[in-house]
């Protein structure tokens, strides 16, 4: 099995067009196209009844003491935690590959709608619903693909991972408002095969990629 995109290569940067927040030199940072990638897949094994796509952040600051603060950095050592930017569900296994833009176009304040979602699949939220629950502006529950947005002052360069996951059963068995830990739980023993591709992005000026 094995998952493509003509937005990135698998190890490379991920241009700012799939980014929810791109570098300003005036304000460090601004909203960004948040278009999601293009993404195709190939060899699903046979049985396969549906897909599954997570996409998550494994450099994610586990505290937020320094983050996006004036004169400070997140150091590369600070243990780092899960952020997920994508959970889509419930995706028929002779779907056509997701085309770019076709789940999200722009940045969508206090979150896209969901979870019902195209193609009679449907998308959990992402964790911009917690990161932004503080904001009077953006608060609300953010649904399907929402894109990187590392903090601006981390030494670490993010990895943004799409895992596709064919699985024996057409509906996972999820309810109501789900996010990317609920469904790992709920597909454990259902995955047929699995697929990854990884990009990677950071907002730091200082920090190469």
């Amino acid at each position: 099995m094995r998952l493509t995109s003509t937005a990135f290569h698998d190890g490379q940067r991920i241009p700012g067009e799939f980014a929810f927040c791109v570098v300003d030199p005036a304000a460090h940072v601004r909203l960004g196209d948040n278009v999601n990638p293009d993404l195709a897949w190939s060899d699903l094994p046979p049985e396969t009844k549906s897909l599954a796509l997570i996409c998550h952040d494994p450099d994610v600051p586990s505290r937020g003491d320094d983050v996006n603060k004036e004169r400070r950095t997140v150091p590369v050592a600070l243990p780092r935690v899960d952020f997920y930017h994508w959970v889509l569900i419930d995706l028929p296994a002779n779907t056509l590959p997701i085309a770019r833009g076709e789940f999200s176009r722009g940045v969508t304040p206090r979150g896209k709608p969901g979870p019902q979602a195209p193609r009679g699949a449907r998308q959990g939220l992402n964790d911009y619903t917690k990161w932004l629950a503080g904001d009077k502006d953006m608060a609300g529950n953010y649904f399907g693909y929402d894109g990187p947005c590392p903090p601006w002052n981390d030494e670490r360069v993010h990895r943004y991972i799409f895992t596709l996951y064919a699985l024996e059963t057409p509906r996972v068995a999820v309810r109501g408002n789900f996010g990317g830990p609920d469904v790992l739980v709920a597909i454990a023993g259902q995955v047929l095969a699995q697929a990854s591709i990884a990009g990677v992005y950071s907002l730091n000026p200082s920090v190469r990629i």
